[in-house]
């Protein structure tokens, strides 16, 4: 049961982060179009939501884990700050009419990189678990 819990957790987070991959190339220059977009928010929405029940599935399923534990209270921060960003970019960034690149405002760019951010530390927590 818990190789299987840890897999789609695992396959949740990488689902985000190809979310958050896509949102790159748009905040980098490249065009929005409805498809791709909604592609990007599925992987967001399902591996956010993924990541989240499936982590707490597993923390309930080890002995070893506890939900207060440091680590578990430091990603859990970090998925409510990663989400927090990633709704405001995905409110701002619309597709264009002719599938062009679309003006990212400089709040919008900041939130996005800051998701950046908070993934990538969200990841190294989930891997390292530093305090565990």
């Amino acid at each position: 049961m818990y190789d299987a819990l840890l897999f789609i957790h695992v396959l949740a987070a990488f689902l985000l982060a190809g979310g958050v991959v896509i949102y790159t190339s748009f905040i980098l220059g490249g065009p929005v179009n409805r498809a791709t977009r909604t592609v990007a928010e599925v992987l967001w929405g399902v591996g956010g939501l993924g990541s989240l029940a499936f982590g707490i599935w597993l923390v309930l399923n080890r002995p070893e884990y506890e939900l207060w534990d440091g680590w578990i209270i430091a990603a859990l921060v970090l998925w409510v700050l990663t989400m927090g960003s990633g709704a405001q970019v995905s409110r701002s960034v619309q597709p264009a009419g002719d599938d062009s690149a679309v003006s990212i405002d400089r709040r919008v760019m900041f939130a996005h990189w800051a998701r950046v951010l908070y993934v990538v530390l969200f990841l190294v927590v989930m891997v390292w678990k530093p305090g565990a």
